[in-house]
């Protein structure tokens, strides 16, 4: 399969993050996993510094909450269908830290979670230090029924450097990659619904830190703060 770059964002200019691919949600409502911390759309939580975008979470009374933090999604700005995606990533280390990042179903907002589907290039909780997730969740396989599609990749030393995590995305089939090294694939069954395989239709990129929470479990709070970098953001469409 060959690929040809259709959008990317190598933070090159200091700064906020480019207002035409990123939006800073905000709230402090849990998101549906109970999480400690308040994603805000202040310079200090997201911003970009010689090269490098950081999201750092910080221990620091703020609205509702006692962390804040930063998410970055591209909703209603990128929209992603098939191809491949690398993003090139730094996660911090720490127990009560989950940095993530994920893809939602456009239609989130009109059919909600999980018939719009998830999928996630990377997850860690700092309690599972150096464990890394590649998971995808539907209406049928997900986390709330513990029957999700999932691979759990150990990767020593993973908090030292950048890591480049990555899918290749086609109608029937979802690979993940660590490091330009395949890993694990999951396939659309013939008879496949929306239920099963909502991956047929645009989704949205979202970068985040997460505190805390119901995976993201007791929180160390001499961590702080806590950053999550990243080098680039690359998104392919198929050239055949």
């Amino acid at each position: 399969m060959t690929f040809k770059l259709l959008w990317e964002d190598n933070f090159e200019k200091d700064g906020k993050p480019k207002d035409q691919i990123w939006n800073l949600e905000t709230g402090g409502h849990g998101f549906g996993n109970n999480e400690f911390q308040y994603y805000t759309n202040h310079d200090k939580n997201a911003f970009i510094k010689d090269g490098i975008l950081n999201i750092v979470s910080y221990k620091e009374p703020y609205e509702n909450r006692e962390y804040t933090s930063a998410k970055l999604t591209t909703k209603n700005k990128k929209s992603i269908l098939y191809g491949r995606i690398e993003v090139s990533c730094k996660i911090p280390e720490g127990f009560g830290t989950w940095p993530a990042i994920w893809l939602l179903g456009d239609n989130m907002k009109e059919v909600g979670w999980p018939l719009c589907g998830e999928i996630d290039m990377m997850e860690h909780v700092g309690r599972h230090p150096e464990n890394i997730h590649f998971s995808l969740h539907t209406k049928t396989f997900n986390f709330h029924q513990h029957n999700q599609r999932t691979e759990v990749v150990n990767v020593p030393n993973l908090f030292n450097d950048f890591h480049e995590y990555a899918i290749e995305w086609t109608e029937d089939e979802i690979t993940f990659f660590l490091d330009k090294k395949r890993h694990q694939s999951f396939t659309r069954k013939e008879n496949d619904t929306d239920a099963e395989w909502p991956f047929n239709k645009g989704f949205y990129l979202i970068l985040n830190l997460a505190i805390g929470g119901n995976w993201g479990g007791a929180v160390d709070d001499q961590i702080f703060p806590s950053t999550m970098q990243f080098k680039y953001v690359k998104v392919y469409e198929r050239s055949e």
